[in-house]
């Protein structure tokens, strides 16, 4: 299907939807989605249909490839793909397959280089923060820390999409609320499984961190990801409740499942020079959403571009690129995963307010952007494969590795 940008007799931009079948539907962008803009038909299981068209955009021709999720079916269920640690890439592919997924879209923004900090290994962690089959992966890091674009004005790293208990898709935050406690008292946890900590705080790495350096969490400051790493850092074991071990410089290499090790820098590393091997150490940390009362079973970072049937104020409406992103419509019953083509024909993609628009269009009350480029990658598997397939072509000629996903799931 394409669509086709023109002009009311009162001057809003209109969409009209074209297919194979004919106009289906039409409605100004600043008003009410088209009914109808997914026509019938393309499903791959049940409550899940795929379907891709063609955008007329400002900087030209996009294609968009489109899955439309019915989260009312009680077959169907999303969650976060993740390669098992939070400092680890995978190729969506390979995601997908390991997890048995039906279909799925790349993810967050994640710390994809450190030219910046020579020496100081790239950890591949995600920007936001991060909930899988109902448990707390890690935190988000500081604004200033993050990879991606520009970020919306009023929006920041604790964002995130999400589905709760209750099976329905919402934005939300994710702030972290921890402790640490130590014989003198207790210190706030301000990271956890973070590849960059806030100023003068503690951090705390579980085995879901992996066995990446450590490092990364000391360089930058809250406000310039490529300032100096921190020259005064310091770190401690903890096992079975009790310090076993400290440094002066973080380390790396897989925790035990029994083990947590805190980090600190500027003050947080004073307080943590006060406590010696053997001294009874507890660490407490949970993710508290903003919004909602309803527990997560999954969540995953990047940043909102509509909320409550609106655009955002400040949507970038001069920048195009290959783009991710996902709608919720339906009362948070529904969620519409967008990926744009970036072969040769396409790459030059959409602005922010553009894929802000298509949503809008598309019926979502909600969209939330995800990573782009040559992140952008689309798979489904059909019936009575046993692997999935591309479906759009990756920017870059190949698929990236990349933190985590979106991953759509069917019992059915």
């Amino acid at each position: 299907m394409t669509r086709r940008r023109g002009r009311s007799a009162a001057g809003r931009a209109v969409l009209t939807v074209v297919t194979a079948f004919g106009v289906l539907a039409g409605a100004a962008l600043a008003g009410a989605a088209p009914a109808g803009a997914v026509p019938a038909g393309g499903r791959i299981a049940p409550g899940v249909t795929y379907r891709q068209f063609d955008i007329d955009a400002a900087a030209g021709p996009a294609r968009a490839h489109l899955l439309t999720v019915d989260l009312a079916d009680p077959h169907v269920r999303v969650d976060l793909l993740h390669p098992g640690s939070v400092a680890a890439r995978a190729t969506v592919s390979r995601l997908a397959d390991s997890a048995g997924a039906l279909a799925g879209v790349n993810g967050d923004f994640f710390n994809i280089s450190e030219a910046q900090h020579p020496g100081v290994e790239a950890t591949g962690a995600a920007v936001g923060p991060a909930v899988a089959a109902g448990q707390a992966l890690k935190a988000a890091v500081p604004t200033g820390q993050r990879f991606g674009p520009s970020l919306p004005p009023g929006t920041n790293t604790l964002d995130v999409f999400g589905v709760g208990t209750d099976r329905r898709a919402r934005l939300d935050r994710l702030s972290l609320a921890g402790s640490v406690g130590t014989p003198e008292g207790r210190l706030p946890l301000k990271g956890l499984n973070q590849y960059a900590l806030a100023e003068d705080s503690v951090g705390a790495f579980t085995a879901r961190w992996g066995s990446a350096s450590r490092m990364r969490a000391v360089c930058g400051t809250d406000t310039r990801r490529s300032a100096p790493c921190s020259d005064d850092t310091y770190e401690v074991t903890v096992r079975g409740g009790r310090v076993v071990s400290a440094a002066d410089s973080p380390g790396s290499g897989a925790i035990p499942a029994d083990t947590t090790v805190l980090v600190g820098r500027e003050e947080g590393a004073q307080q943590l020079r006060k406590l010696t091997v053997g001294d009874p150490v507890e660490v407490t940390h949970t993710l508290v959403a903003a919004s909602s009362g309803v527990p997560y079973l999954f969540a995953i970072g990047g940043f909102p571009v509509v909320r409550d049937g609106a655009p955002l104020a400040g949507l970038d409406d001069e920048t195009s690129a290959v783009r991710t992103v996902v709608g919720v419509s339906g009362g948070g019953r529904q969620l519409l995963l967008l990926a744009l083509d970036g072969g040769a024909d396409y790459r030059s993609g959409m602005t922010v307010a553009e894929e802000a628009d298509t949503m809008r269009a598309l019926g979502a009350s909600d969209a939330f952007n995800l990573d782009g480029g040559g992140s952008t990658e689309m798979v489904t598997r059909d019936t009575d494969a046993t692997a999935v397939t591309v479906r759009n072509h990756p920017s870059g000629g190949a698929e990236r590795p990349v933190p985590n996903g979106i991953g759509v799931f069917s019992a059915g």
